[in-house]
């Protein structure tokens, strides 16, 4: 017996979405980060890029009307779409049964804000998401921290955004996201979505960004306490470790005894650090208070 494929799935494009949209009596807000994809052949590479299978669980956060999901459903087990939208939420289920009606038993829909899951029935194995701009990041490292099981991501985002997540240490735009980032593993930047593809088109291109899920680094300290050097050292990111550290450690007279036995030098910046150097800076903290 074959099961359900493509075949059985009609992508949505613009005229649908605009459809669709007026059965709403949707005006998509700024303030939900709403852009909702137009394009087939953009919904088929990100699909492509995500390098989903048949047996994954996908979590996709803010389905909007739905163009994404239908991408996804006939290449893996099942998708679990969050969406903080009332409307669109209530909507997604007659969409997917209209345009994918083989398909919709592989569809669970969370109507909730991404920021506030923290369980699912399911384990997801894979996060692939078309993020809303205004809370990419914060939702990004929300939904890693929390679900472990996620061993693969591809989240578009603004194109900003994206260089910032894919910065190298060193780099102008390395920053709070890039570290906490490849706390969870490799972080690349795949690909560039024009404006165009959108409705309503945003002012600003976007970005694809793939992470894959490697091993946390072996360290002493936890993640909260990595995370919290972290966003004491980019406080101010054109001033030295030294400065920056100093009410996160209790002093500079600290700061300098914790760098020296991290391996750092006070004078560094931030930009400058990997992942693994806040991770020893924050068990040096930790050595230090136990002596």
């Amino acid at each position: 017996m074959v099961g359900p494929s493509e075949d059985d799935v009609q992508l949505l494009g613009a005229v649908r979405i605009r459809e669709l949209a007026a059965e709403l009596n949707l005006r998509p807000t700024k303030q939900r980060g709403q852009n909702f994809v137009v394009d087939a052949n953009t919904v088929r590479r990100i699909v492509a890029l995500a390098n989903v299978a048949s047996d994954d669980v996908v979590l996709e956060v803010g389905p909007g009307l739905g163009s994404l999901t239908l991408g996804l459903l006939p290449k893996v087990q099942q998708v679990i779409a969050v969406e903080i939208d009332d409307v669109l939420a209530g909507a997604l289920p007659k969409t997917i049964s209209e345009q994918a009606p083989t398909l919709v038993n592989r569809l669970q829909i969370i109507n909730a804000d991404a920021l506030q899951v923290n369980s699912l029935d399911q384990e997801p194995t894979a996060l692939v998401a078309n993020l809303p701009y205004n809370v990419s990041v914060p939702v990004l490292l929300h939904l890693l921290a929390t679900f472990e099981s996620i061993t693969k991501v591809l989240v578009m985002v603004q194109s900003e955004v994206a260089d910032r997540l894919a910065a190298p240490s060193g780099s102008r735009v390395y920053g709070i996201p890039s570290v906490k980032a490849r706390w969870f593993g490799n972080v690349t930047r795949v690909g560039s979505v024009g404006t165009k593809v959108f409705w309503p088109q945003p002012r600003v291109d976007s970005g694809l960004i793939c992470i894959t899920r490697q091993p946390v680094i072996t360290t002493q300290a936890s993640r909260e306490e990595v995370f919290a050097v972290v966003d004491a050292a980019f406080a101010q990111r054109r001033k030295t470790l030294r400065s920056t550290l100093a009410s996160w450690a209790g002093s500079r007279e600290l700061v300098d005894e914790i760098l020296l036995e991290a391996g750092v030098d006070p004078a560094l910046r931030g930009e400058a650090l990997n992942v693994l150097d806040f991770a020893n800076i924050a068990v040096a903290k930790k050595r230090r208070i136990r002596t």
